[in-house]
């Protein structure tokens, strides 16, 4: 027996095309979706590991932070304790000096001479004092000068006074301390000279 199919043949097959084009839709709409939510997952994790990244690098930052204050710290104790130590190098330095400024002016100053005033600024030395004429104090200065210790003698003022009968010529002059190595190395021969003067008296 033949059946024939009474259904018109155009309808079913744009129904076919119908329902396949909108299977296609829904399967690429379930695609779309699974890539949106794996991306958004894979960002999500890249940026969770760049988070947890800087938050390591704040970590650490700070802890460089701390050490560099220390740092500071220690280089500001540092600076303080070099700058004592050279406070206190200089003192020893300067004690020595005075004993060989002294020792030195002992030597150098001509009979006839007397001393009143010592004043010390900085490598500079103010000598006050009267002397029996100006002569003395021209041998004063010229004994200064030749000096190993003392430099640039330079005479402020000199002017005559009287004290009970007899006349002095009162100056003031100005010499510099010469801080080299020599005049160290010289002590030895400063302390075997003053023997030998007491030997001439």
């Amino acid at each position: 027996m033949i059946r024939i199919n009474l259904l018109p043949y155009r309808e079913e097959r744009r129904q076919a095309l119908r329902k396949q084009f909108f299977a296609l839709t829904g399967l690429v709409a379930v695609l779309a979706i699974m890539i949106v939510i794996m991306v958004h997952g894979v960002i999500a994790g890249y940026i969770a590991q760049q988070e947890s990244k800087n938050e390591f690098l704040k970590k650490e930052i700070a802890a460089l932070d701390k050490e560099i204050d220390e740092i500071k710290r220690l280089k500001e104790q540092t600076n303080v304790l070099l700058s004592r130590k050279g406070v206190i190098e200089n003192l020893q330095g300067s004690r020595a000096e005075t004993v060989l400024l002294f020792n030195e002016l002992a030597k150098q100053v001509p009979a006839g001479i007397y001393l009143k005033s010592l004043k010390q600024s900085g490598n500079r030395i103010n000598l006050g004092g009267i002397a029996q004429s100006n002569a003395r104090v021209s041998a004063l200065m010229r004994n200064l000068d030749a000096s190993p210790l003392l430099e640039r003698p330079d005479l402020v003022e000199i002017k005559a006074v009287t004290q009970g009968n007899r006349r002095y010529a009162e100056f003031s002059l100005n010499v510099a301390i010469t801080r080299a190595a020599p005049a160290t190395d010289k002590k030895p021969a400063s302390a075997a000279q003053p023997p030998k003067q007491d030997k001439k008296a």
